[in-house]
């Protein structure tokens, strides 16, 4: 998706630095200390998984460069004020999921997550939320990322009798507890968190991951959003940029931050210009300066970004919808 952003930001011409950290944090720290001390970056951008932005953050702080991280995480402003958040947090969309289940009836829910801070981030929204809606938690199972087998912590949710259970998970690892459970004889609902709207997730799971639920921007089904819609006009510019990766399947939520994020930061490049040049500390001041001031009402493919001193993410309700996965894509859940 990289390739496919803008030569330009605010009419200035941009290079980007592209470093994978392998879902590293360790690693993730080693490329952030080698952009900011050796090439001397103005911007980091990433990481795609929370562990490695966490990380990323700290050298953010450190360094006094903005990072405007590609994965949800819940980083108070106050004490990370050089970092800003492009996905939806975890309690606004949590709070989408147990919107549903509580349209749907359900009273009680089990939990499989990350052993690791998004499946803590998870955790904490759906406990810290649930009693508003009625709903009771009745465990906390935990798995790694890399594990091949998740039949004890399956044996132990299903053995509560759960109404549904939450996946506090991204990606493909996310489909081993869900096709685990469907192989144990759950036949309630399954929920997700938006770091699986993704191909390999869809992939992974086959027909047997359909009627998966999870929350998502409004961008993943952009072709229902009426007419004169913000967002919808926003999300067809990012399709026409996505479908030139000619990758098959629907759009990738990762993506779209990607997009989102070049969009905050095009529109603060264009106010920090004016008091600094690119590459001095001067700059990179007035450019999370600006990210925090100037980007209030920016409309991207996932909702309109209200940024304050408080919030770095700036994302509402309006930011969320629920998906149900289905032959293969993602369909609105009515």
């Amino acid at each position: 998706m990289i390739s496919l952003l803008p030569d330009k930001l605010a009419g200035e011409p941009v290079r980007y630095t592209i470093l994978d950290d392998a879902t590293d944090p360790s690693l993730a720290v080693k490329n952030a200390r080698k952009l900011v001390l050796s090439d001397r970056v103005d911007v980091l951008v990433g990481s795609s998984n929370t562990p490695s932005s966490l990380v990323l953050a700290d050298v953010a702080l450190e360094s006094r460069t903005p990072h405007v991280s590609l994965a949800p995480m819940d980083v108070p402003a106050n004490q990370h004020p050089w970092v800003f958040v492009v996905p939806q947090s975890a309690d606004l969309m949590i709070g989408g999921v147990l919107e549903h289940m509580q349209k749907k009836n359900v009273k009680t829910v089990g939990y499989i997550g990350y052993s690791q801070p998004w499946g803590d981030q998870v955790y904490r929204s759906l406990t810290s939320l649930s009693g508003k809606y009625g709903i009771k938690v009745l465990n906390d199972e935990r798995f790694a990322r890399n594990d091949s087998s998740v039949v004890p912590q399956v044996l132990k949710t299903l053995a509560l009798k759960p109404d549904a259970v939450l996946v506090g998970a991204t990606g493909t690892p996310a489909a081993l507890p869900h096709l685990t459970l469907i192989e144990r004889g759950f036949k309630g609902p399954v929920y997700h968190t938006h770091g699986v709207v993704n191909d390999d997730f869809l992939r992974v799971g086959g027909s047997r991951i359909d009627g998966a639920l999870a929350p998502i921007g409004p961008v993943v089904i952009y072709k229902d959003l009426p007419d004169g819609d913000p967002v919808k006009e926003v999300s067809l510019k990012f399709a026409a940029l996505y479908g030139k990766l000619e990758r098959p399947g629907p759009v990738n939520a990762f993506a779209t931050w990607a997009y989102d994020g070049y969009l905050l930061l095009d529109k603060a490049a264009a106010a920090a210009l004016a008091k600094a040049k690119p590459g001095t500390a001067q700059f990179r001041s007035a450019l999370r300066d600006a990210l925090e001031t100037q980007t209030s009402g920016l409309v991207g493919t996932n909702g309109i970004y209200r940024i304050t001193a408080s919030d770095h993410n700036g994302l509402d309700s309006r930011a969320r919808v629920m998906v149900r996965a289905q032959g293969g894509t993602w369909r609105a859940e009515r």
